[in-house]
């Protein structure tokens, strides 16, 4: 036992021993990759676990007793590998069995004498174990041997006669002495393979922890060589983009080597050129000294010319004044009220009017003066009694201020009016208007022809382009200039807005006169829209806007006949700053409602009844106009603007302050001559009205 322990021993040292130190192992492996070092200490812990598997199992004690002796001796038998018959021996049996028993052990113990076995790790595997045995003899088994080599156990005794059992006893004593003796040697290197792998299992597990290491430091070479093999791919992309960038830049290079070599010729162009301008800026500079010499000259004559300037500006003002005061002055000789009379043309279709019906004597300047006269032929149906032949016809001579025969131009016709127009800015209220039946052209007079054509604008664009070119001219002189219109209907006596839009339009009997304040003399209507104009397309919106909602009808006369005096409103105001002066005043441009006469013998329906009472009131509104007109001729206490809306809208353009012209409007043909002798006699009467002095609205 003792050799085969110490056999084992050394196979295990010499396992080890072939093993190198720590630091021979560690410079291998920095020789070696890391896969390979890996991979041997795997092989290597494998090996040392499978060694220490073999070894008896720690704790484990042999027991003294001989009844106790096959569980001390199991673990050696396990161990071992090709051990002889083993021979069971039960000792918990009485003195008598046991002498049989002792010799048949003897007997199959002398028989059992044979060639020595050899384990695996070339150790002896003789020897015998007690174990307990059945009370019936039995044969012990016998394992075959795994060994050629016998093994020897010691010097067997005699084979002693079954009556010496003292001998037998003694044997027995000996055998297990000689037994005790080799379990102490088997503790003892029980013991010495315990500690030796102990060693080899701290050696396992530092070669463990080693692994992990070497693992983990795999992993971090594997990351580390995908990571570079990422930032190869990415280096070679950048390798490829650099070299298209310097590709490039060669080329850029290039380029700016032939715009270097330009820009050098520039220089050298350029060099000359400042040589040259520096010769001429020298020479500048000569003439700039004989130039301040003349500057303080010229600032000495521009001072005087300052002073000259504002006695230049303060003698235009009191040009201004003066032609404003001459200008209204020759307005006052032609009068305050002044009447003109205009034929239209006739229209296609009409007949033809008789020659002699109507007659404009020349002015009284020659044939080349305007006319001022009218003369109208009226024939009699009335015969003579004693001859029986029509009586001759009756001959009707007016006098206007100005006679505009069917041939005239809207031009002309603003001609004429263009001076009482500007009196306007200059701060004097000026009503124009027109007058004259059904038909007869007040309409186209005031506002115009189909539009489009400029040749057919009415008097109401005109004045306003006049007044906003005229206000241009005067800002140089200093003055501002604002305008705010509106535009109102007079239907049945009821104002209604033209300029109403959307839910408000038509709702005329919302609007009514009022004073806009408490002591003021200005007039303004309620609810009625009064809108800001600075150019001719504003007006130009307000006209057509107006012209869709007048109220109109057909009446005998006219197709479309105007059942409403139409009142166009400008508010004009002019302010002075640098001399603290303001002017106010309003243009009044009026087309009257057609003026015609009752037929006593008109048969009255639904809708002749409707022009009845349209025709009621606008004859009694032209009628309070002539009874306004002379009571203020006749300078009466009393004037009637009250007793109609028209009259009572226009009261401060109809005074003694303003200015007053009418149109009045003929129709050329012989079946009007009755309503013509009415519009012509009544239009004399207001020519022959004076009413004073016109007095500017100033501050």
């Amino acid at each position: 036992m003792r050799g085969r322990g110490s056999r084992d021993t050394g196979t295990l040292s010499a396992a080890f021993a072939s093993r190198p130190v720590r630091t021979t192992v560690d410079m291998q492996a920095q020789q070696r990759p890391p896969l390979l070092e890996v991979k041997r200490n795997l092989e290597l812990n494998t090996a040392l676990v499978r060694s220490s598997s073999r070894l008896p199992l720690a704790g484990s004690r042999l027991k003294r007793g001989p009844d106790q002796m096959e569980e001390t001796l199991e673990p050696a038998k396990k161990r071992t590998r090709g051990m002889g018959a083993v021979t069971k021996v039960d000792t918990s049996r009485p003195r008598g069995p046991l002498l049989s028993t002792v010799s048949q052990t003897q007997g199959h113990t002398a028989a059992q004498k044979g060639p020595k076995k050899t384990g695996p790790r070339g150790c002896s595997t003789a020897g015998t174990v007690l174990r307990n045995q059945k009370p019936a003899p039995a044969a012990p088994a016998q394992k075959p041997a795994t060994s050629a080599a016998p093994v020897v156990v010691g010097k067997k005794p005699g084979k002693r006669p079954a009556w010496d059992l003292k001998g037998q006893l003694c044997d027995l004593n000996e055998e297990l002495k000689r037994y005790r003796e080799k379990t102490q040697t088997l503790d003892r290197e029980n013991q010495e393979l315990r500690e030796q792998l102990r060693e080899v299992q701290e050696q396992a597990t530092a070669l463990g922890t080693e692994r992990n290491t070497l693992e983990g430091e795999l992993a971090s070479v594997r990351t580390q060589a995908e990571q570079g093999q990422q930032k190869l791919e990415t280096l070679s992309a950048r390798v490829v983009e650099l070299e298209e960038c310097l590709g490039t830049k060669e080329k850029l290079v290039q380029e700016l080597q032939k715009e270097q070599l330009q820009l050098q010729e520039e220089r050298s162009t350029l060099s000359t050129q400042l040589e040259e301008r520096e010769r001429r800026f020298q020479a500048s500079e000569a003439a700039l000294s004989s130039s301040q010499a003349e500057v303080v000259c010229l600032r000495e004559k521009t001072a005087a010319q300052v002073t000259l300037l504002a006695e230049q500006g303060d003698r235009l003002y009191g040009l201004e004044m003066e032609r404003r005061r001459l200008h209204n002055q020759l307005q006052e000789l032609k009068g305050n009220i002044r009447v003109f009379c205009r034929v239209r043309p006739v229209l296609a279709g009409e007949p033809t009017p008789p020659p002699g019906f109507l007659v404009f004597p020349p002015g009284p300047a020659g044939p080349y003066d305007p006319p001022t006269r009218l003369s109208l032929s009226r024939s009699d149906d009335r015969r003579s009694t004693l001859t029986g032949v029509p009586a001759p016809a009756t001959r009707h001579d007016f006098s206007f201020d100005r006679v505009f025969p069917p041939g005239s131009k809207q031009e002309e016709v603003f001609e004429e009016i263009s001076m009482l127009v500007q009196s306007a800015l200059d701060g004097y209220p000026v009503c124009i208007f027109a007058y004259g039946q059904t038909g007869s052209g007040k309409t186209f007079t005031m506002e115009g022809g189909p539009r489009g054509d400029p040749q057919l604008e009415g008097l109401i664009p005109r004045a306003m382009r006049h007044l906003f070119s005229v206000a241009q001219e005067m800002s140089g002189q200093g003055w501002t200039y604002s305008f705010v219109a509106s535009y109102v209907e007079i239907y049945n006596e009821t104002v209604r807005d033209l300029l109403a839009t959307g839910a408000r339009k038509g709702q005329g009997g919302e609007c009514e006169i009022r004073r806009a304040g408490p002591g003021s003399e200005e007039l303004t209507v309620t609810n009625a829209r009064y809108v800001p104009v600075s150019c001719e397309s504003e007006v130009e919106a307000l006209l057509h806007l107006a012209h869709q909602n007048r109220a109109v009808a057909r009446t005998a006369q006219n197709e479309r006949s105007s059942r409403s005096h139409s009142v166009f409103q400008l508010q004009i105001s002019g302010e002075h700053a640098a001399r603290g002066l303001q002017c106010g005043a309003p243009l009044n441009l009026v087309d009257l409602a057609g003026s015609e006469r009752l037929d006593p013998g008109l048969t009255l329906g639904p809708g002749e009844r409707d022009r009845l009472r349209e025709t009621q009131a606008i004859n009694s509104s032209l009628s309070t106009l002539g009874l306004v007109i002379m009571a203020l001729s006749n300078k009466e206490s009393h004037v009637p603007y009250r007793n109609s809306k028209l009259t009572y809208l226009l009261q401060n353009s109809l005074g003694g302050s303003a200015k007053m012209l009418m149109f009045v409007n003929i129709s050329p043909l012989e079946e009007n001559v009755s309503e013509s002798l009415n519009s012509l006699r009544f239009a004399s009467k207001v020519n022959q009205c004076v009413i004073g002095t016109a007095q500017a609205n100033k501050k």
